[in-house]
């Protein structure tokens, strides 16, 4: 399984960019099963976040329907999750705290990586993340 962070929504979405391409692709491989991909409750959160905080709610709820309808499977932040995340945090100042838990919740749920165009994780040991 493959968890899929937000940015790759967000670029499939979003305007052109050289990120855009690969983004569909790759979502839409999940979406015909091709690939067993996982989002985490986190990056739904953040695609909602964001693009409410941007005045954008139109896109930002496509959006949304988007990340539900392409990857049903949401994996939970539970209280393991979070302690996990904390000790990422305690050894890796690079990472943000939504990074520390998508990377505690890859590695809780053994997944095989995490797709995203963020670097920050290819700090985390034991993680390995894949580019659309």
């Amino acid at each position: 399984m493959i968890l899929i962070d937000a940015n790759v929504f967000m670029y499939a979405a979003g305007k052109d960019h050289p990120h855009k391409e690969p983004s569909i692709a790759f979502l839409d491989r999940a979406a015909r099963d091709e690939i067993e991909a996982a989002v985490d409750a986190e990056v739904l959160q953040e695609i909602l976040h964001r693009y409410r905080a941007m005045g954008r709610w139109a896109d930002g709820r496509n959006v949304f329907r988007l990340a539900r309808r392409s990857v049903p499977l949401t994996l939970p932040i539970t209280a393991d999750v979070l302690d996990r995340a904390a000790d990422l945090l305690d050894r890796h100042d690079s990472l943000s705290a939504r990074d520390a838990l998508h990377a505690a919740v890859a590695l809780e749920a053994d997944a095989e990586a995490i797709c995203s165009f963020d670097h920050h994780f290819d700090s985390v040991p034991g993680l390995r993340r894949i580019q659309p």
